[in-house]
């Protein structure tokens, strides 16, 4: 098998790397000041690559200077619809373009024969070369919702369609020797953007090449029901290994949609940005309050990516329920706790009131010691 490797500026896409977090700004790409300033937000929260709408040939001059007000270590990408030209320009500033072949091709006054990847590789040639001199990415985004009339009509059940439309586009790449792509199908229904990219990685996996995936549910909506959404599907691609970037799509600010991003990622185990934490969700036999103090751990000891803490309500399961962690706090009776390390009892019977002090310092001399003895080897 064949698994491409993309570059996007300093990142590269691929199997094997880490998946990375990106999200779009939603200011006008001609406000210059307003949209490096949201982009400065969005790195701030961990922001790793940022697409930037670029609707006509009037914003050109204003995504360069964005691109040189922002930091090289970031990745730009300019999402363009309709316009090849505008693509054209695109693709000699930022990293990455985002086209979509339901419309950048498919237009009305189109007309296509047997020879239909030669039609589209006729008109995609130009950005392609322009790519390959510049060193730009092309990410082919798929969305239920603009999905070109012809391949509707040739694919009747929509996971198909969204499918052959990526499927064309990667052909038509191959024809023109040019692999710096990224595939992505969009759509609001959380089921269909499952089976399709599933399908979609198939598809590649059985031709022989496949490239990196971006993942998203489009339109997922904002608060609880656009985080859940997101979650269920981005989740379930992420565990069967699929994806090599992200996009939680919340209509609110873009600043809000990594936390959740990174919070999926670490939740699949990909990627660890603070530290891991599990707690039981108590029961008649918890003595204390479970949910205060879970939440003070967590205020006080988010800043450790490396580690996991339990914190559980009881002697009778905690030990066990607790599995890998690396520490444990487990309250008992009468206002005493236990503490523990790779599950190991190693303190015991310690006051309430001092024990997320005791834990301070139980954490601070383990991790002292491993970060000693990788000093040493």
């Amino acid at each position: 098998m064949n698994f491409i490797d993309v570059n996007v500026g300093c990142l590269t896409l691929g199997k094997g790397r880490p998946v990375v977090v990106q999200s779009m700004t939603n200011t006008s790409t001609q406000d210059v000041g307003a949209t490096v300033a949201q982009i400065e937000r969005l790195m701030k929260v961990g922001c790793e690559m940022v697409r930037v709408t670029v609707p006509s040939l009037r914003e050109i001059d204003t995504l360069s200077e964005i691109r040189s007000r922002v930091p090289a270590e970031l990745p730009i990408v300019a999402d363009v619809h309709y316009l090849p030209e505008v693509a054209l320009r695109c693709a000699e500033i930022v990293e990455k373009v985002r086209i979509n072949p339901g419309n950048y091709v498919d237009r009305p006054a189109d007309v296509y024969s047997d020879s239909t990847t030669g039609k589209i590789a006729e008109r995609l040639n130009p950005l392609v070369e322009v790519c390959k001199k510049n060193g730009t990415a092309l990410r082919i985004g798929v969305n239920q919702g603009s999905l070109s009339a012809r391949l509707k009509a040739a694919n009747p059940n929509v996971k198909d369609a969204l499918v052959a439309s990526s499927m064309e586009f990667i052909n038509v790449c191959q024809t023109l020797d040019f692999n710096q792509i990224v595939l992505s199908i969009k759509s609001s229904d959380v089921r269909t953007m499952v089976e399709a990219t599933t399908a979609l990685y198939d598809e590649m996996c059985k031709n022989g090449t496949v490239y990196p995936l971006h993942l998203g549910v489009t339109e997922a909506g904002n608060g609880e029901d656009g985080r859940i959404l997101s979650a269920v599907g981005l989740g379930s691609l992420l565990l069967k290994g699929l994806g090599n970037t992200i996009r939680v799509s919340l209509t609110e600010k873009p600043e809000n949609e990594v936390p959740v991003a990174r919070a999926i990622l670490q939740a699949c185990g990909l990627r660890n940005f603070t530290t891991r934490f599990v707690a039981c969700p108590s029961c008649g036999r918890t003595q204390y309050n479970i949910e205060e103090v879970f939440d003070k751990i967590k205020k006080r000891f988010s800043d450790y990516p490396d580690i996991k803490i339990a914190v559980m309500g009881c002697v009778v399961n905690g030990p066990g329920e607790m599995g890998d962690a690396d520490y444990g706090y487990i309250g008992g009776a009468n206002g005493v706790v236990n503490l523990y390390h790779k599950g190991t009892l190693v303190k015991a019977n310690i006051p309430e009131n001092q024990a997320l002090d005791e834990l301070a310092e139980l954490i601070t001399n383990y991790e002292l010691r491993i970060t000693n003895q990788q000093r040493w080897l």
